[in-house]
C-alpha cells in the first residue's frame, strides 16, 4: 500500500504541472508565409529561379549556443515556396570563413553532430506534440525522421521520400554553402485544407560550436521540442494524392556452407503504404525480407542479466515510436514492453515472415498504434501469430493517457498476453519559468497460463531536463512472475530506485572550457522476492568538462555494491562464489573534436572488481577524408585478475566507409570477440536509383579461429545477397 500511496501522492501533482502549459516565451508568435510558386524550381543547391527572388525571408535567426538569443555571428536566409505537391526551403549559409566549412560525411541518415548542419522542423497537425525532421550538411547528405511526444523520441530509421541538394558557393555578397529542399506532400501526412504547419529551423557551425535557431533559441530548449516552434502558414492547397505507395522488391541469394557446398535462391515480396486518412496510415507486407538490415554490433555480457540490441529492420522501425512505453530516466531501458525484436528472432536464428500489417497514426485526439505478424513454421518453431495494440489519449498540451495490449508467445506453445497503462504529463513551462517538466506513471500486468503469483509491474519517473540543472528519479516494481513474452526485461523480482541530479554550469574564463557536467546518479535494485538488496551504485562525475574546442575530458569515482545470491560464471571458468562484493571503480575518459580529420577517443575503467580488480581499456582511433571516405578501429579489452581465477574478455571493430555521392555508398564492419572466437565481416552496397527505388548488395563472411588461438582461422560461411526495391506512388 505504501508504494500505492507514493504514486497516488505524484498525481497529486498534476495541478502545478498544469500551471505551466502556457507558453510564456516570445518567440511562440514566430510566423512566416509560404509563397506559391509561379514557375518551375531545379532541385540543385543553386536558389538562382525568380521563385527564390521574390520569396520572403524567414526573419530573424539568432543564437541559441553559445549565446542565447543574440545575433548569429554568421548570416543565414531561409526562404519557403510551395507548389500543390511539395514544399521547398532554400538555405544560404553564408560564411566568413569557407575554408573552415566541416562536411566529413555524405551517406544516407549519417550521423551530423561532427558537420555544420541544417535541420526542419515540420509539425504538419499543428498539434505541438509530433513533427517530421529534415537535415543535411554541406556534403549534402540526406537525413530524416520522427519526433514524436515533443521531442521525447526521435526515430531516425524512418526514411522518406524526399530530395535535397547542396552547393557551395563565392559571390560578391560573401562566400558559404546552399541547400535546396523539396520535400513531397505525398511522404507527410496531414489534415487537408489546413492552413498553418509548425515550423522551425536551425544552423550549426561546428567549428564555433554555435547553434543559430529561428524559434526559441534558448538553452533550455532543444530543438526537437515541438512545442516551441513557429508557425508557417499558406498550405491550405496542399495536395496528398490518393496516399497509396506501392513497393515491390526481388532477392536474390548466393550462400556457401563450411564444407564448399553452394546454394542459389530467390524470392520476391512487396511493402504497401496507404493513407487510410490524412492522419491513419496503413503498412502491409508480405513474404518481408530484410536483406538490407545492418549486424548487429557485438557485445561480450559480464554482468547476470540479458544484453538489449536495438531493432534494426525496417518494416518494425517504420512510425515505431508510437509503440513506446514505460520510458525511464536512465539510459539503459529496465522494461521494454512491446520489444519487436522477439518478433522474426528467436534465439538468434531468423524466423522468416510470412506477412505483417501495420496501422499507425492519429484519429482526433487519440494516436494509435496496432501490428499483426504472421511467421512461418521452421525446424524448430512451429507457425505464430503476433499482436500489439496501442492507443494513446492526448491531455493538454504535451501530456496523455495511453494503454497497450500484446499478445503471442515466441517460444512457448501457450497463449502469453501482456497489459499496460500510462500515464505522462509534461510541460515546457513549469511554473512559467520556461523550464521542462515531465512525470511518468505506468503499470503493467503479464496474463500466462497456469502462473497465478505477483505478475505486475508497475513505477513512475519524473525528469527536469535543462540546460543549467538536470534531476531524475525514478522508482519501479517488477514481480517475480511478470514476463512480457514480447518485451525486454532485464531483470525480475525486483525493485528498483535511480536518482540522478547534473550541475552544468558555463563558465565564462575558465581553462576554454565551454560547459561542465557534474553528475551524481544512484542506482539501487532489491530482490522483493528476498526482501534483500541485490545490488547499489553510486556514480559520481566531479571533472566532465566540454571545451570549447569540442574535445572533452571527463573522471569518474563510482563505489558499487553486488551481492550474489547463486554461483556466478562471469566467464569460462571463472565462478563467484555467492556473496556480497563491494569495491570501487575508476574512469577516465577523453575524446577528441569530432570535426577534426583524425579522430581519439580512449576510456579506462580501474580499479576493485568483485572478489580482486580490472582494467577496462576502450579506444577508437577515426581517419576522415571529408566527405568521401571515414576509416574506423575500435576496440574494448577487460583484464580482470579474482581470487576465483583470471580472464581477459576482447572486442575488435573497424568500419570503413566510402561515399561516392549522398547516393552511392558502400559500408564495411569487421568485428571480432575472443567470446565466441568469430571474425565477422559485412559490406553493403546502398544505391538510391532515385528517392524510393534502392538496390542493395550485401556481402557477408565469417571466419571462426582455432581453438589453439592466434591468427589461425579458418572460413566459416559466405553469403551474398542482392536486392532490388521499387517505389509506385499514386
Amino acid at each position: 500500500m505504501k508504494n500505492h500511496r507514493t504514486i497516488l501522492s505524484l498525481l497529486l501533482l498534476m495541478p502545478v504541472l498544469l500551471s505551466g502549459h502556457t507558453p510564456a516565451t516570445a518567440y511562440a508568435g514566430k510566423r512566416a508565409a509560404v509563397k506559391n510558386l509561379t514557375g518551375r524550381i531545379s532541385i540543385d543547391g543553386t536558389l538562382n529561379e525568380p521563385d527564390w527572388a521574390q520569396a520572403m525571408e524567414l526573419g530573424e535567426i539568432l543564437q541559441r549556443e553559445p549565446n542565447q538569443e543574440v545575433p548569429a555571428t554568421e548570416r543565414t536566409v531561409v526562404k519557403l515556396l510551395l507548389d500543390k505537391d511539395n514544399l521547398y526551403v532554400g538555405v544560404i549559409c553564408y560564411d566568413s570563413e569557407p575554408d573552415k566549412i566541416v562536411g566529413t560525411q555524405m551517406r544516407r541518415d549519417a550521423p551530423l553532430e561532427s558537420d555544420d548542419r541544417i535541420q526542419i522542423l515540420l509539425d504538419t497537425f499543428h498539434d505541438r506534440r509530433n513533427a517530421f525532421y529534415f537535415a543535411t550538411n554541406p556534403a549534402g547528405a540526406l537525413v530524416d525522421g520522427l519526433i514524436i511526444e515533443n521531442g521525447r523520441n526521435i526515430n531516425y530509421d524512418w526514411n522518406a521520400i524526399w530530395n535535397v541538394r547542396v552547393r557551395h558557393f563565392q559571390s560578391a555578397e560573401g562566400a558559404g554553402w546552399s541547400a535546396e529542399f523539396s520535400i513531397p506532400f505525398k511522404s507527410l501526412g496531414f489534415n487537408p485544407g489546413q492552413d498553418v504547419w509548425g515550423f522551425n529551423f536551425s544552423r550549426r557551425i561546428i567549428r564555433k560550436i554555435e547553434e543559430d535557431r529561428w524559434s526559441s533559441p534558448r538553452l533550455d530548449v532543444q530543438f526537437t521540442q515541438v512545442s516551441e516552434a513557429g508557425d508557417i502558414d499558406g498550405l491550405k492547397d496542399a495536395e496528398q494524392g490518393l496516399g497509396l505507395d506501392m513497393r515491390p522488391y526481388a532477392v536474390g541469394k548466393w550462400q556457401r556452407d563450411e564444407q564448399g557446398n553452394n546454394k542459389f535462391t530467390g524470392t520476391g515480396g512487396a511493402d504497401v503504404f496507404y493513407n487510410i486518412t490524412s492522419g491513419l496510415r496503413l503498412t502491409a507486407t508480405v513474404n518481408t525480407d530484410f536483406a538490407e538490415t545492418e549486424v548487429d554490433d557485438r557485445q561480450i555480457n559480464l554482468t547476470r542479466f540479458p544484453l538489449f540490441f536495438p531493432e534494426k529492420r525496417s518494416f518494425f522501425l517504420e512510425n515505431a515510436g508510437v509503440f513506446n512505453f514505460a520510458q525511464n530516466s536512465s539510459s539503459r531501458p529496465d522494461l521494454v514492453p512491446f520489444f519487436s525484436r522477439r518478433i522474426g528472432l528467436l534465439n538468434g536464428q531468423e524466423v522468416p515472415i510470412l506477412a505483417g500489417a501495420k496501422l499507425t497514426g492519429k484519429i482526433g485526439k487519440y494516436d494509435i498504434g496496432a501490428l499483426a505478424v504472421r511467421t512461418r513454421e521452421t525446424g524448430f518453431v512451429e507457425a505464430k501469430n503476433f499482436f500489439v495494440g496501442r492507443v494513446k489519449r492526448n491531455l493538454f498540451k504535451q501530456s496523455y493517457i495511453g494503454g497497450l495490449y500484446t499478445e503471442g508467445d515466441p517460444s512457448g506453445t501457450t497463449t502469453s498476453r501482456t497489459f499496460g497503462a500510462d500515464l505522462r504529463l509534461a510541460t515546457a513551462n513549469l511554473l512559467n519559468s520556461r523550464h521542462n517538466f515531465s512525470l511518468d506513471i505506468f503499470a503493467s500486468k503479464t496474463d500466462r497460463k497456469n502462473v497465478r503469483g505477483d505478475d505486475l509491474a508497475y513505477g513512475f519517473s519524473a525528469s527536469y531536463p535543462n540546460d543549467r540543472w538536470e534531476a531524475y528519479a525514478d522508482w519501479k516494481h517488477f514481480g517475480p512472475d511478470y514476463s512480457p513474452a514480447l518485451g525486454f526485461l532485464s531483470r525480475r523480482a525486483v525493485d528498483n530506485l535511480f536518482l540522478g541530479m547534473v550541475f552544468q554550469p558555463r563558465p565564462k574564463k575558465f581553462l576554454n572550457v565551454r560547459q561542465m557536467f557534474n553528475e551524481v546518479f544512484f542506482t539501487w535494485y532489491r530482490r522483493n522476492d528476498l526482501k534483500q538488496v541485490e545490488n547499489w551504485r553510486f556514480f559520481t562525475a566531479p571533472v566532465n568538462w566540454r571545451f570549447n574546442s569540442g574535445d572533452r575530458f571527463e573522471v569518474n569515482w563510482v563505489p558499487q555494491f553486488e551481492r550474489l545470491f547463486q554461483p556466478f560464471e562471469i566467464a569460462d571458468g571463472v565462478i563467484l562464489p555467492p556473496g556480497d562484493y563491494q569495491f570501487t571503480r575508476y574512469r577516465v575518459e577523453f575524446n577528441t573534436a569530432a570535426k577534426r580529420r583524425w579522430e581519439i577517443g580512449a576510456t579506462w575503467w580501474f580499479g576493485g572488481y568483485y572478489s580482486g580488480h580490472a582494467d577496462e581499456i576502450s579506444t577508437e582511433f577515426v581517419y576522415k577524408i571529408a566527405p568521401r571516405f571515414r576509416f574506423a578501429i575500435e576496440s574494448s579489452q577487460t583484464f580482470a585478475s579474482l581470487k576465483e581465477g583470471s580472464f581477459v574478455a576482447r572486442i575488435f571493430a573497424s568500419r570503413i566507409d566510402l561515399a561516392f555521392s549522398p547516393f552511392l555508398t558502400l559500408s564495411n564492419l569487421i568485428q571480432f570477440d575472443n567470446e565466441t572466437r568469430n571474425v565477422g565481416w559485412q559490406s553493403r552496397l546502398r544505391w538510391i536509383l532515385r528517392p524510393g527505388n534502392d538496390f542493395f548488395l550485401v556481402f557477408n563472411q565469417g571466419w571462426e579461429q582455432n581453438y589453439r588461438g592466434g591468427f589461425n582461422f579458418r572460413q566459416a560461411g559466405t553469403r551474398l545477397t542482392g536486392k532490388m526495391q521499387y517505389t509506385f506512388r499514386f
